[in-house]
């Protein structure tokens, strides 16, 4: 039983109904409760909302996203894999020519930062498969929202406005996005007309004008006229993979996870350390809970920066990485009386937006997509307004890097840092979830799945709940809402804190729908992040 007291300061509540849809911009989840309403299914709903959140929070997504899936369809659990795959032109040589042998990385910024788009993709995949809806009629909500215009909330203009100085410069982005010469201010309407053409378009032809059809076209001609090697035959090439997530047990529950090249595996192998300590026994925002949640953390992080890549070049699988065996043996190096910098171990031996939806007939929908690094790579191809992802700069170029296995290739994902969750108890669904924010996302499994099975919080406290962050070595960051006596528990235990005032910075921000028993009695209850500017919402 959830505990549905509110234990910290927070502006929302808990949202119960048997149809929801939880994401950061209401106008989206707005989008995507209309489909349900019209009779479509909780796919339906997250396509229209996923496709509304390109136009409602340009800054993390666009039509040039990438994009993951995990859904129940009221059987069985699915995965969908739709990340881009680099252009055939690139090689480590490719880019030592363009940026010297000292490259380490593609760039962050610029078409050579481009991989192939997958968003759309997916949603013409889970379309095809699970949808019920005309898929033209889930692309008419986003399109009337960029024609007709919205106000730009508070967080996505501070956003937006953070952007400006560095993307100002890349090709497609000012006449986007910079409209009279600078960001939007909060309230002020922001219109996106290419964007609406576009997504028309895409309705119209189920995706297809997006990998072989005109808008195609329109992308190779932008990447060859800015120097770019995306062509219009790696977009055609392009197919998304369905794929079967990656299960963790975790005291009764399984967390599932898509695999590699994500670094969802993080968080599984994080519990999987922590299920050998008795974490329901300590207060949740101690400092013991926190040191070995953050500890558990550093560790599985040491390992995914070292092994997770595209799978065929991986050293190790994902079973070696989660091997129980092994996960034991690295819980074992966790000291509770000092933090450390742990390297990686070795298993061989044993930008983003995130929305959640769900129908009461309980098809349950875990899905994200991200242009990754806030607008991506900052170029905009501009008669369709696609504002183009910059997932190849998670590339290495350097052979001898910390990852080889990450080293560019043509035809190869990259590491992606975009994850969406699930968790099932005895084979059943129990929530579908995510935590949108770089590297703080398999962070955010983490602290708010602990808070819920250990604790017992309801999602919207645990979602409410100070965080921290890991970085590098022993440093870390905690919101300033983080109790002060914990704080100091952590800096005499060798924790390196940066206290952070902003809660919209750093730490993420999640959507949570937790299935309390029959959908279509019981329903749902679902929770949205107070950091960013979204809400749960559902009848």
């Amino acid at each position: 039983m959830l505990d549905f007291t509110t234990p910290y300061p927070s502006a929302r509540l808990p949202v119960f109904a048997r149809n929801l849809v939880a994401t950061s911009h209401p106008l989206a989840a707005q989008a995507g409760l209309r489909m349900l309403a019209q009779g479509g299914n909780a796919v339906d709903a997250a396509i229209a909302t996923a496709a509304a959140m390109t136009v409602c929070e340009p800054v993390s997504n666009g039509l040039g996203s990438d994009a993951f899936c995990i859904l129940w369809d009221g059987q069985a659990l699915h995965g969908l894999n739709a990340s881009g795959r680099a252009p055939a032109a690139w090689t480590p040589d490719y880019f030592h020519r363009r940026y010297g042998t000292g490259a380490r990385t593609p760039p962050k910024r610029g078409m050579d930062a481009v991989t192939v788009p997958g968003a759309v993709s997916a949603w013409a995949a889970l379309s095809e498969r699970f949808g019920r809806l005309p898929f033209a009629d889930l692309m008419a909500p986003a399109a009337e929202i960029a024609e007709r215009g919205y106000a730009v909330p508070v967080v996505v203009q501070r956003k937006w406005a953070a952007a400006v100085a560095e993307l100002q410069g890349q090709p497609g982005f000012a006449g986007s996005f910079l409209p009279n010469g600078r960001a939007p201010q909060v309230g002020e309407r922001f219109r996106f007309p290419a964007a609406a053409r576009a997504l028309r378009a895409i309705g119209d032809t189920r995706g297809a004008a997006f990998y072989q059809g005109e808008i195609a076209q329109a992308i190779a001609r932008f990447s060859a006229a800015q120097g770019g090697s995306l062509t219009a035959a790696d977009l055609a090439a392009h197919r998304p993979e369905w794929v079967t997530p990656l299960a963790q047990d975790y005291r009764g529950y399984s967390l599932h996870e898509i695999p590699p090249s994500g670094q969802g595996i993080a968080a599984q192998m994080a519990l999987g350390m922590l299920q050998h300590f008795d974490l329901a026994s300590l207060p949740p925002d101690g400092v013991a809970a926190q040191h070995l949640q953050i500890e558990a953390m550093k560790l599985a992080f040491a390992d995914v920066y070292r092994y997770v890549a595209e799978p065929s070049s991986m050293a190790v699988t994902a079973a070696q990485m989660l091997d129980g065996a092994y996960l034991h043996s690295r819980a074992r190096r966790i000291d509770m009386t000092q933090a450390q910098d742990f390297g990686p171990g070795n298993p061989a031996r044993g930008g983003t937006i995130y929305l959640t939806a769900a129908d009461e007939r309980g098809m349950m929908v875990s899905f994200i997509q991200s242009n990754y690094m806030g607008f991506g790579s900052g170029c905009v191809e501009p008669s369709f307004g696609i504002s183009l992802q910059n997932r190849g700069h998670g590339f290495s170029t350097d052979p001898a890097g910390p990852n080889p296995a990450n080293l560019v290739a043509p035809g190869k994902r990259p590491f992606h840092t975009i994850i969406p969750a699930f968790l099932t108890k005895d084979g059943q669904p129990v929530m579908s979830f995510g935590v949108m924010g770089a590297n703080m996302q398999p962070q955010g499994h983490v602290q708010t799945l602990v808070r819920m099975i250990d604790h017992g919080q309801n999602p919207q406290a645990a979602c409410d709940a100070p965080r921290w962050r890991v970085n590098t070595g022993l440093d870390i960051n905690v919101e300033a809402a983080m109790d002060p006596a914990t704080v100091a528990g952590l800096r005499a235990l060798g924790h390196h804190i940066g206290v952070i005032d902003d809660p919209y910075q750093d730490f993420g921000a999640g959507q949570f729908i937790w299935r309390l028993g029959d959908p279509g009695a019981e329903g749902y209850v679902a929770a949205s992040d107070p950091r960013r500017d979204g809400q749960a919402v559902g009848f």
